[in-house]
Formats: structure tokens, C-alpha cells, sequence
């Protein structure tokens, strides 16, 4: 294999890789520029891993397993809406015991699909597609335009979230019910609704990255198989500013990473798996040292994670 051509694979692999969080990262901003701080991610996206797999399965229909992955995501963070708005408990407790949750109901629910392989009308559907013409263009064609329609669906996502947040209403009052939940009440926002909205929204698309990472990436289901990628997302949020635009950077860059892992190994490079699974951390520990050192304005919502209640204007 020459050069060129293992840099187009390191590349197309990132890609792959990079989509099963571009879903759950976009979906977590939306959550977190309400006020909402929802670190239930990795729970969120294994049930949904589970829920689109088992679904797929049995009904051999791999747009009603997307379907019912993401209602299983949005699900359970309806759970954590209602006790971190409606109740007003500790954002940080809930979303930690969401993640816990969602990890063992997924593993003793997965236990009977661990060895079914996914029906072939359904893998018909993860195929590479070449889009025409697109697909010719030397490297960037190679890289970009031989995928399959969740990859190319995936392109969209950050550029329709980037609009609705800053060009219509609705972005507009989700902003502002993270900076001011206040002030937006006084203005006619409906604070909770928002909210609620944001949360239930972030978990559909966590649940839809599960279902990709099991259905589409993996093509299997495995106990724990999301390997802490919810954290990852986590991280992406704050490396991308929480700007939907920037979540193609950190995606791809957090794929290249897991892609190039065992071709390096395989050269004979001894590096550690766990060492570079930590650069999307590090990466984000120094943007956030950037943003102190420069005064780089940072987009993080002021009043994350803090409840809101009307009863408590004065």
C-alpha cells in the first residue's frame, strides 16, 4: 500500500469513526445552550446502541430501528428533564446516575443479541455510496463521497443545528434561556418548555448515535461497546465552544485518532490505545487554557446547570 493510499484510509476511517459522535455532540450543545448540563450521554447513546440493534433486528427495517433509538434516547432524558427541571435536583447527580442506568439495563437487556448478526437487507443499507461526480474528485472525492446515507446525512446535521440556533426564534430563545432564564421569562420565552425541548432533542440524537455506532459502524452489538464515547462527547462540546460548526473539527479529529491506533500498532509502534484515546481530553484542556490566557471569548452558557423555578423571582 503506498503512502498516498494509506492516508486516504486514515482519512475515509476518521470519517466513519468521527460520525458516531457528531450526532450526540450537536445534540448535547443544543441541551447545554438552554442551561441544561446532561452528562448521561454514554447511558443515552448505549441504550439507543441497543434499542436501534434489537429493533433492526427483529423488524428488519433499519429506519424504524433509527426511529426507536432516538425515541429511546429522547426517553430517558425526559427522565433526566423532569428531575433537573421540574424537581430542581443536582444536574451533575442526575445525568451521572442516567449514565449508570443506561449502562445496566442495556447490558442485561443485550445479553440475548450479543451473537445475532444483523439481517442482510439491513447491511444492504450501510453499503458505501458513490455520489456521482463528487466521488471523482481526486482525495476529497475519495474521501468524502464514498460513504454510506448516514454519513452523508451526518454532513448536514452541524449546518442545520448552526442555522436554527442563530437564525431563527427558536435558537433565539434557547440561547437566551441559557444566559438569562430570567429575563427571557419576562420577555415571553417560555423557560421550561425550552428546556425540556433542548433536553428531550440532545437525547434523540445521542440515541441516534448509538444506533449508528451498532448498527452502522459496528455492525453488532457488544456490552459497554461505546467505550466511553459519551465522555468524548462531553469533551467536544467544550473543544467546539459549543458552536454546532466547529463539531465537525473535534469529530474528525477524535476519529483520526481512534482510526490510526491500530495501524500504527501494526507498523509495530508501541503506543498506548488509552494514551491516545485522551487526546480529545487534552485537547480540550488546552483550548479551555487558550481561552483563559488569550481572553478568547468563550460561547459556554452562563447559567449551565443551575436550576430555574418561577416562584424564585422576586
Amino acid at each position: 500500500m503506498t503512502f498516498y493510499e494509506i492516508i486516504i484510509t486514515l482519512l475515509v476511517s476518521a470519517i466513519k469513526s468521527g460520525t458516531i459522535v457528531i450526532f450526540a455532540t450537536v445534540g448535547e450543545i443544543y441541551t447545554e445552550r438552554s442551561g441544561i448540563l446532561n452528562l448521561g450521554v454514554e447511558g443515552m447513546m448505549l441504550l439507543g446502541a441497543f434499542g436501534g440493534y434489537a429493533t433492526a433486528v427483529m423488524t428488519q427495517n433499519i429506519f424504524l430501528a433509527f426511529l426507536v433509538a432516538g425515541l429511546v434516547g429522547a426517553s430517558v432524558a425526559l427522565i433526566h428533564a423532569f428531575v433537573t427541571i421540574t424537581l430542581r435536583a443536582n444536574q451533575v447527580v442526575s445525568g451521572l446516575a442516567l449514565t449508570m442506568f443506561g449502562g445496566g439495563v442495556a447490558s442485561f437487556l443485550g445479553k440475548g443479541f450479543v451473537k445475532i448478526p444483523l439481517p442482510e437487507s439491513v447491511k444492504a443499507w450501510t453499503l458505501p455510496i458513490e455520489i456521482p461526480f463528487l466521488s471523482d474528485i481526486p482525495l476529497l472525492g475519495q474521501v468524502l463521497f464514498n460513504h454510506n446515507i448516514f454519513v452523508y446525512f451526518s454532513y448536514f446535521i452541524p449546518v442545520i443545528a448552526w442555522f436554527v440556533l442563530s437564525k431563527t426564534k427558536w435558537g433565539l430563545a434557547i440561547r437566551a434561556t441559557g444566559e438569562e432564564p430570567l429575563a427571557s421569562e419576562i420577555m415571553g420565552i417560555k423557560v421550561i418548555r425550552v428546556r425540556y425541548l433542548a433536553t428531550l432533542l440532545g437525547g434523540l440524537l445521542c440515541g441516534i448515535s448509538g444506533a449508528y455506532l451498532s448498527i452502522v459502524y459496528s455492525s453488532l452489538w457488544g456490552d459497554g461497546m461505546t467505550a466511553g464515547r459519551g465522555w468524548i462527547t462531553i469533551a467536544l462540546v467544550i473543544f467546539s465552544n459549543w458552536r454546532p460548526m466547529f463539531v465537525f473539527l473535534g469529530a474528525y479529529l477524535f476519529g483520526g485518532m481512534e482510526a490510526i491506533i491500530p495501524r500504527l500498532q501494526a507498523f509495530g509502534v508501541e503506543l498506548s490505545p488509552q494514551l491516545l484515546k485522551s487526546v480529545p481530553y487534552i485537547f480540550t484542556i488546552l483550548f479551555l487554557l487558550i481561552i483563559q490566557i488569550k481572553g478568547t471569548k468563550s460561547n459556554m452558557p452562563k447559567n449551565l446547570g443551575n436550576a430555574y423555578f418561577r416562584e424564585g423571582r422576586d
